[in-house]
């Protein structure tokens, strides 16, 4: 251990206060501010230091718009510059700034000369810390939201699957009984049209279980319910949907699972109507650790720089805030003859996509 002597302590702890990106404040029990170090000067307002290095004013209640405590966001009621015995630790104090506006700071605020009731306030800009919480609280509020969504929208899916839809067939089924009792043609031609709504509503409901939230994505994976949604798309709208899998792993996790169908599906679907074409090429694989979706198509597309998408932009939105909540990169690149969404979510060690067993 290096022995140091009272001359070079004394020039470390000057160095300190030069260089330090700390703001130090050295105040009297008046609060009036008696020396500060070029952080603090960096924070004040050259107008507030002039009055301060003049005498005029000295006060740091200049500069400060109150601080954090037990009972109150920001509270003067108690100023830490009255507290009896001078020492006031771990609290948040909010600044106006030269530049930033009012910025919090963490700070402490102790006695370092008793006998001439000389104190040291020191204060760490806390405006990234702030920014990195806020984003994580965001991040964890979109994800539990999501969840949400998709849990209500599978409740719903297996109540209109295993309730309603049975209930109609059930009486889809008696429906058909009754054609064959002796009944009059215009009843028969009447149970004949009742027949086919029922058998319409049927279909619809079954339709709308699927979009809800497709059980094959929970009971079987990606490639199934592909399969699925782009053999009804092409029933039901002509579209035809290009379909390749190249995966490792027949499950991913359930966020990851339900994150690339989403993005998928609303890419097909921004592509059925304003594509003008009516073919989509889809490709689902893993490449370089990354489980990788690309939807493209030959259709209008638009230009990037000049245009504008069609629609509210919600669907890009939607997307793009999507692939983020798990790691991912969304990308977008249309022109005049084509637009091609792709999403890529790592698959390493990371978490952000960890891979459930084959």
């Amino acid at each position: 251990m290096i022995q140091m002597t009272d001359e070079h302590l004394s020039e470390l702890l000057r160095n300190m206060y030069q260089n330090s990106m700390e703001a130090i404040f050295f105040m009297d029990e008046d609060g009036s501010v008696v020396a500060m170090n070029p952080a603090a000067e960096n924070i004040l307002d050259i107008e507030v230091i002039e009055r301060m290095h003049s005498g005029q004013d000295g006060s740091f209640c200049q500069t400060c718009e109150g601080y954090t405590d037990e009972q109150d966001l920001i509270s003067c009621s108690k100023c830490y510059l009255d507290y009896p015995d001078g020492e006031f630790s771990s609290f948040q104090v909010y600044l106006k700034t030269r530049s930033e506006g009012i910025v919090p700071y963490a700070a402490s605020y102790h006695t370092i000369d008793e006998a001439r009731g000389i104190r040291v306030m020191m204060l760490l800009d806390l405006t990234k810390q702030q920014k990195t919480q806020e984003m994580l609280q965001r991040t964890n509020m979109l994800k539990y939201v999501i969840k949400a969504q998709e849990d209500e929208r599978k409740r719903i899916s297996r109540e209109l699957h295993d309730s309603v839809a049975q209930e109609l067939l059930s009486s889809l089924v008696d429906l058909r009984v009754v054609k064959y009792m002796n009944v009059g043609e215009d009843v028969l031609k009447k149970l004949h049209q009742t027949e086919a709504s029922l058998t319409r509503l049927l279909d619809d409901i079954r339709h709308l279980s699927v979009e809800l939230r497709p059980a094959s994505l929970d009971d079987l994976g990606l490639e199934a319910a592909f399969r699925s949604h782009f053999k009804w798309i092409g029933k039901n709208y002509g579209m035809l949907v290009e379909f390749s899998a190249e995966l490792a792993a027949a499950r991913y996790g359930s966020e990851i699972e339900t994150v690339v169908y989403r993005v998928c599906q609303e890419a097909v679907l921004n592509a059925l109507k304003y594509s003008g074409t009516d073919e989509v090429h889809v490709r689902l694989c893993e490449e370089n650790g990354c489980l990788q979706l690309t939807v493209r198509d030959d259709g209008a597309g638009f230009n990037m720089i000049i245009d504008e998408a069609k629609g509210t932009g919600l669907g890009l939105y939607g997307m793009r805030e999507r692939a983020e909540l798990v790691g991912g990169q969304f990308t977008l690149v249309s022109a005049p003859g084509g637009t091609t969404v792709q999403l890529k979510i790592p698959l390493t060690s990371s978490g952000k996509a960890e891979v459930r067993g084959t």
